[in-house]
């Protein structure tokens, strides 16, 4: 069965399979204490932290392992603004970072801090001068993530860092999508990844704090890991997640360029196969194997379920999955489509055949969604200038379905007020009116929801 989610998790890669058995024998003592087996552990830690430090590009005692990549962003972005909360409590976020930064905002944001969330391009990229832009007396971090994990999106790290190192602000990377396939760029001053994203067992993490930044590690103290880690050090992990780091790290230059001709091949092709559809993100300044899209006219938790029956393991970051109840903020953020959402992330080794396949079921299975839920037909005479579509109480994909079907009721020029209080509504209809060629005039208030008001261009 193709499993095209790895930007959620990708397999494990041999290499950690051979290092976690190999190192569950050797990396079990203490590696604190100093009898035969501490020392042992104590050398594959050491040994895995001088790897670590190698592929980040940084020095080893600026390296520590944490539980998980989330736990390396929460330990992070505190323990920096903790270290320079004499320099300001402004912290800047871009608006499509990982929920775990913008988590990490929102509590800064509870305990009085201010935060700034830089919009995005509809590519999914900030620029470097929306980020200089923000920077001002009293801030105390700036957070980027090196690419997307929803869209592939890379960012212009480099720049952003040159910006705030000017400014004398650290630049917190989020490199969980992004570290597998090389060091980040720029003078990022902090930096977190997570190792189940490039192939490494599951609860490790890192974290890189850079020398001559100011940090305080928050929470009761803990002489592991530099005071940064709370906890006994998982070694076994930690040797196998560097052993997979430097692993695909080997294979990645052939590997990218191989599942980048896959995921153009998906973008050039579902445009063709699939009508109403949206290909989302960067086409160009994106990761190897990510590639987005969205139906019009589809429920995203179906389509899913359509697709795993066929084989296909994908993701979504529609509204409509049974994850949550609210678009994607990454998606509301672009202004792109979020109904009938695919992410298809393919591991290293995917084969073409596969990809092939996917190509060849897509259209059906879409198509057959579609028609469950009663797509646009044909549209009958029109009705006079104004017609209003109550579409109150329906769940995505239902409103743009039923605009579609009554757009043409009005004359050109005419309008439809579409009533609807499904909050995926604000970014589907619009994301239609642009796809369609239609003006969307804008959202009123209304006794129940909001009315959208769409005009008839074509």
């Amino acid at each position: 069965m193709p499993y095209f989610d790895a930007a959620s998790a990708a397999p494990l890669h041999p290499v950690a399979r051979q290092a976690l058995l190999a190192s569950l024998d050797e990396g079990w003592a203490d590696p604190a204490r100093l009898y035969r087996e501490g020392r042992r552990a104590r050398l594959l830690l050491d040994a895995s932290r001088e790897a670590a430090a190698e592929a980040v590009g940084c020095r080893p005692d600026e390296v520590v392992f944490t539980p998980s990549g989330t736990r390396a962003v929460h330990s992070g972005v505190a323990g920096a603004l903790a270290g320079r909360r004499r320099a300001g409590r402004h912290l800047i976020v871009s608006a499509v970072e990982h929920s775990s930064v913008l988590h990490s905002a929102e509590a800064f944001e509870s305990a009085g801090g201010t935060v700034t969330r830089v919009p995005v391009l509809r590519s999914g990229a900030v620029t470097a001068a929306s980020y200089a832009g923000a920077l001002r007396p009293g801030t105390a971090l700036a957070c980027l993530q090196s690419a997307n994990h929803e869209v592939g999106t890379e960012q212009p790290v480099a720049e952003v860092a040159e910006a705030c190192r000017e400014a004398g602000v650290p630049l917190f990377v989020d490199a969980a999508q992004s570290l597998g396939w090389g060091p980040v760029a720029g003078p990022w001053s902090l930096l977190a990844a997570s190792a189940h994203k490039w192939g490494g067992p599951s609860g490790v993490g890192l974290l890189v704090v850079r020398k001559g930044v100011r940090f305080a590690p928050q929470g009761p103290a803990d002489e592991r890991e530099s005071g940064r880690a709370a906890g006994f050090e998982n070694i076994p992990a930690i040797v196998a997640a560097v052993a997979s780091l430097r692993a695909v790290r080997t294979e990645a230059a052939a590997e990218a360029a191989r599942l980048r001709e896959l995921t153009g091949r998906i973008r050039a092709r579902v445009a063709r196969v699939v009508p109403d559809v949206e290909v989302v993100g960067d086409a160009e300044r994106r990761l190897p194997g990510i590639v987005t899209f969205s139906c019009l006219y589809v429920d995203g938790e179906t389509l899913l379920h359509e697709l795993d029956r066929e084989g296909f393991s994908v993701s979504s970051g529609s509204s409509c999955t049974s994850s949550t109840l609210t678009p994607s903020h990454v998606l509301r953020a672009m202004g792109v489509l979020s109904e009938g959402n695919v992410r298809v992330s393919l591991p290293p080794g995917t084969s073409g055949e596969d990809v092939e396949r996917f190509l060849a079921v897509l259209p059906g299975v879409v198509a057959g969604v579609r028609d469950k839920l009663g797509g646009p037909a044909p549209a009958a005479a029109a009705r006079g200038d104004e017609l209003v579509l109550d579409a109150l109480g329906k769940l995505c994909p239902l409103p743009v379905i039923e605009l579609a079907k009554v757009i043409a009721d009005v004359p050109v020029g005419g309008t439809v007020r579409v009533l609807a209080d499904d909050e995926a509504a604000r970014l589907d209809i619009p994301a239609w009116c642009q796809m369609r060629g239609q003006e969307y005039v804008g959202e009123e208030p209304a006794d129940r929801g909001s009315a959208h008001l769409v005009r008839r261009l074509v």
